[in-house]
């Protein structure tokens, strides 16, 4: 089975997000068996280019495990885009990567452009070219046939419009998922990082049931393990376990606690 097959199937997935720009953090997530990374497009300096590496950098690992172990599920990677724009999402594509996530989708109008720009004609407007994805070229017919099929597009229900038309564009044909922006969303609702309020959690609902009604799977990102714990409790599909950014700044953190634990014990 695959990253994308699993997805799909609503089976119960962990991933990792990634906004720092190296390669090897993409690396060692799959080498520590993440189901996903997702590469963060927009609100960090990642480029093309480093989505490429980090892409590649996932893969490479994945090959690395598929010699050792013979049922290990290979890490999916998905791009968080900037924008909801078709030329963006041509580019990510190209570079090889499982899939998309674009930011405010608002109505179902976004989620069929979306899904059209992942798509071959003529299914949909993506641009035929050479490009990783196809192995430059190499794999190029293989390719064409397949990836209208096998590419993962998800929307992120994060403003109060995607809130009310959520049950519309889910039911987008091509939509694989929803992505509940808890940042976003609890800001649109005049909640900002309250993510246990009645309001925030009444929003999470309705999006969780919206998703499951059509049987497509619903995503999040947690930070805390108390967090990551009350998501999948509350019956999200695919949880992001945290942000490669807060991994550095909470194990520094330890790290420089454990010192200054140690300096005051001796100096007493």
């Amino acid at each position: 089975m695959t990253f994308v097959s699993n997805l799909r199937n609503r089976e119960r997935l962990v991933g990792t997000w990634v906004a720092l720009s190296d390669p090897a953090i993409g690396e060692i997530s799959a080498h520590l068996e993440f189901d996903a990374v997702v590469i963060d497009g927009e609100h960090s300096t990642n480029s093309i280019e480093t989505v490429t590496e980090i892409a590649r950098a996932v893969d490479a690992a994945d090959a690395a495990g598929a010699d050792e172990s013979e049922t290990q599920t290979d890490t999916g990677t998905i791009v968080r885009l900037s924008e909801n724009d078709s030329t963006e999402i041509k580019r990510v594509l190209d570079a090889g990567v499982d899939g998309v996530m674009a930011p405010m989708i608002d109505t179902p109008e976004d989620a069929r452009a979306l899904v059209e720009a992942t798509r071959y004609p003529p299914d949909g407007v993506r641009g035929v070219g050479f490009g990783r994805a196809n192995e430059f070229g190499l794999a190029f017919p293989e390719y064409v046939d397949r990836a209208n099929d096998e590419l993962v597009t998800i929307a992120q229900t994060e403003t109060e419009s995607g809130l009310e038309n959520v049950e519309e564009i889910v039911a987008v044909d091509g939509l694989d998922g929803l992505f509940v922006g808890p940042a976003d969303l609890s800001a649109a609702l005049g909640r900002f990082g309250e993510t246990e309020s009645d309001e925030f959690l009444a929003a999470v609902d309705r999006i969780l049931e919206a998703g499951h009604e059509v049987d497509k799977p619903v995503a999040t990102l947690a930070f805390e393990d108390e967090e990551i714990e009350r998501w999948v409790d509350r019956g999200f599909d695919f949880v992001l376990a945290g942000v490669d950014i807060d991994y550095v700044k909470s194990g520094g953190r330890r790290a420089k606690a454990a010192f200054d634990d140690a300096i005051a014990e001796r100096d007493e």
